[in-house]
């Protein structure tokens, strides 16, 4: 039995990830998260069969509590150690990052645990961004990697001001029709337990190496849970270090995986619908994100404006029509 009950517990997947983990792991850990006791929260981390066994000595020095527990033989798909992981938490409010290469903004616990009381059924998800001038599936062609990637990290000095993130990355694929679009998936998804065994967790026969669309989804069927109410941490995020991931790194193609989701739910894949509510702030390296997503929506709603235009009057109706 724990020593004790935190409020959230969050659940982080890794394979391998030796030199991006210890980022991860600091990145959720007090004092670098905002607003937040160590006793509030724990973090188990999840290793899903990594050839040199993940060992907590590459954890920060912080009173956090994190557990590891390792999945050995594990499948190439993270959506069984999620599971295992999810089943472990002691927490109510229960967050997800499947991916251990995914850095956290400073107050993203902070505004997650908010998020989760302003509704009743709340899904809490914060945008997703990679580091990087570019997606991470295109970095050769800018000549990213993980060398110019670690001396950008210690330019911005993210350690004393996580915010700086935003500076130096590029919107994930899944963020880039802005706070006001659909996203397509989540990348730091939080729910409260009894949500978690409504929706039975991920999907386990999404087999792919990284799952494929195993995380989109799990944030579909999220969010279409009835009474489910979308909630967003404005202003906060994760941040994808390049590693070599099998989606960001091009070795599954996006129609591989498209194909995998029709094949397993019978019909493609579409972001949810739900219109988002928005808790936080906004610090000033985020504004540039705000201000490019509010001129989306005003091109979006600019466009439907004239396409209603050019659409011709009907007739007026005719004494037999009426």
């Amino acid at each position: 039995m724990p020593s004790r009950s935190p409020a959230l517990s969050v659940v982080v997947v890794a394979y391998g990830m030796a030199r991006e983990l210890p980022r991860t792991l600091a990145s959720l850990s007090v004092p670098y998260q905002h607003g937040v006791d160590a006793n509030d929260y724990e973090i188990i981390v999840v290793d899903n069969g990594s050839a040199v066994p993940i060992r907590l000595e590459q954890a920060p020095d912080s009173d956090t509590e994190i557990r590891l527990h390792r999945l050995d033989p594990a499948p190439p798909s993270p959506a069984l150690a999620a599971n295992e992981g999810i089943a472990l938490a002691h927490g109510e409010l229960i967050g997800l990052i499947v991916d251990g290469a995914r850095m956290a903004s400073p107050g993203l616990l902070r505004g997650a645990r908010l998020a989760a009381r302003v509704a009743a059924r709340p899904i809490v998800t914060a945008p997703a961004w990679h580091l990087g001038p570019a997606l991470h599936m295109h970095a050769d062609a800018v000549r990213y990697d993980q060398h110019v990637e670690d001396d950008l990290l210690a330019a911005s000095h993210w350690e004393d001001d996580g915010y700086e993130l935003f500076s130096i990355a590029t919107p994930a694929a899944s963020s880039q029709r802005g706070l006001l679009g659909p996203m397509g998936e989540s990348s730091s998804l939080f729910m409260p337990r009894a949500l978690w065994n409504e929706i039975g967790g991920l999907d386990e026969r999404f087999l792919l190496p990284g799952g494929g669309l195993v995380n989109h989804d799990l944030y579909r069927r999220a969010c279409l849970l009835d009474n489910a109410q979308l909630v967003v941490v404005l202003g906060e995020g994760t941040f994808h270090q390049i590693h070599g991931g099998a989606a960001t790194s091009s070795r599954l193609t996006t129609e591989q995986m498209r194909a995998d989701f029709e094949a397993i739910r019978g019909e493609p894949y579409r972001p949810p619908p739900n219109e988002p509510c928005f808790v936080g702030s906004v610090p000033v390296q985020y504004r540039p994100y705000l201000a490019s997503s509010i001129a989306l929506a005003e091109k979006k709603l600019r466009r439907a404006r004239e396409y209603d235009a050019a659409q011709p009057e009907s007739p007026p109706l005719g004494e037999g029509q009426r």
